[in-house]
């Protein structure tokens, strides 16, 4: 299925759509030998904003949930990539073990977890479900919305392995990105693989390092395509510890987003983009409990930051990302959306719209109230039509969105190669 989509491309978006059919075959190559000397993330979702002049990625998730809105149609893809990735880490691999977030009481989410653990089956796997919660103490089946349930058990850990009572797993997909900090029972774990690494999740992990490495990736690309790589690449700066709660590291704040505004007018300015700038600012973990803030304007940012305060919405100092903020020309039956790709291993084996009708272009639309159309990845992805009018075809937008996602996973596997903390030039 393929839905309705009504999109302005124009400028460009419809040049940089040609460029990127006219250079598949030079782009297939570049991943591939990318790929011979760099491991990806083993998966990853990432949130892409089209604003008609300009693609970009605006959030790479390690830890994706939201499996739920694969269609079974993208499940095929997602098999095969299981088993390529598998079949690279533990071939000999009879059991997985996913680890949930902590917080598991959405039944969307435990549907996501289900859905994952169904992908892993298909590719020849036994799967079960150990929480590191410490309020599980007992196995628990749930009862979901759609007919199906699913039992999370406690996780057991023996003095080198984890596992769960008469259950030894080869491979521990972690789903948990570990926002809370590392907890011991994961800790020196050697004779298993754990996947994602510790370090993937936010208890170390920031976006600006990420979008430095995307920056990396996005600039190699843009040679290769003879481009200008800000068409693909988010602009980002990054202020230490702000907090917006007692006003400290506020100068460091205003004077980022003012000089992120005016290099974003420059660049309007040189395409002819006749639309406002603005700028998204976040933390720069996840951890932090702060807000997304959207400041079009420097004056407003104090308002923005009292608004932010009232509502409880930050807690204490953090580092913060000030980011370009990418307008989304994408709409689904009128309302605002944005294409969010997923990855394993190194393909892209299925995504989604996420729709939202009370956002605006210049909104996050990962909010309450957000829904979800499935992308048809399974036709599209990897079966362009080259000779389709640049913007006519959705298979040609949707390889366009593969691509973008895989530079994105790309640049997570440099960012998690340059803070390994086993690397012997790590600092």
């Amino acid at each position: 299925m393929v839905p309705h989509l009504t999109t302005a491309l124009t400028g460009p978006i419809n040049e940089l759509e040609q460029r990127i059919l006219d250079s598949m075959p030079a782009i297939e190559r570049w991943f591939r030998l990318e790929w011979m000397e760099h491991t990806p993330p083993f998966y990853c979702s990432v949130d892409i904003r089209n604003a008609g002049f300009k693609l970009a990625p605006v959030d790479t998730n390690l830890f994706p949930g939201g499996w739920n809105h694969l269609t079974a149609e993208m499940l095929p893809l997602a098999v095969q990539a299981a088993q390529a990735a598998i079949e690279k880490i533990c071939p000999e691999a009879r059991n997985l073990l996913v680890v949930p977030e902590n917080n598991t009481r959405s039944p969307f989410y435990l549907m996501s977890l289900l859905q994952l653990g169904r992908i892993f089956q298909m590719a020849g796997l036994n799967v079960r479900y150990g929480s590191i919660s410490p309020d599980l103490k007992q196995a628990t089946t749930t009862n979901l919305p759609n007919g199906e349930s699913i039992t999370l058990e406690p996780m057991l850990r023996t003095k080198r392995r984890l596992g769960l009572k008469d259950f030894d797993p080869c491979t521990i997909l972690l789903n948990n990105d570990l926002s809370a900090g590392v907890p011991g029972i994961l800790e020196e774990v050697h004779e298993q693989y754990l996947l994602p690494p510790l370090h993937a999740g936010w208890a170390s992990r920031r976006k600006s390092r990420h979008f430095q490495s995307y920056e990396e990736v996005s600039k190699r690309l843009g040679k290769l395509l003879g481009i200008d790589p800000w068409l693909i690449n988010p602009l980002y700066a990054r202020c230490g510890e702000v907090s917006l709660s007692d006003g400290s590291g506020m100068e460091c704040l205003s004077t980022n987003v003012e000089a992120m505004l005016t290099k974003v007018r420059r660049k309007y300015k040189e395409y002819g983009i006749n639309e406002k700038p603005f700028v998204v600012v976040k933390a720069d973990d996840s951890s932090s409990g702060m807000g997304i803030m959207t400041v079009r304007d420097l004056r407003d940012l104090p308002g923005l930051v009292d608004k932010a305060r009232a509502s409880g919405a930050v807690s204490g100092e953090c580092d913060v990302i000030i980011q370009e903020g990418v307008l989304t020309n994408e709409r689904v039956n009128d309302a605002v959306a944005e294409p969010v790709v997923y990855l394993m291993d190194r393909y892209v084996v299925g995504g989604f719209y996420r729709i939202h009708a009370e956002r605006g272009v210049d909104e996050s639309l990962s909010a309450p109230g957000a829904s979800y159309v499935p992308l048809a990845f399974e036709q599209s992805a990897h079966l362009p039509q080259p000779g389709a009018k640049p913007g006519a075809s959705a298979p040609n937008r949707f390889y366009m969105y593969g691509v973008i996602g895989r530079l994105a996973m790309l640049a997570a596997s440099y960012e998690l190669e340059a803070t390994d903390p086993e690397a012997e030039d790590f600092d």
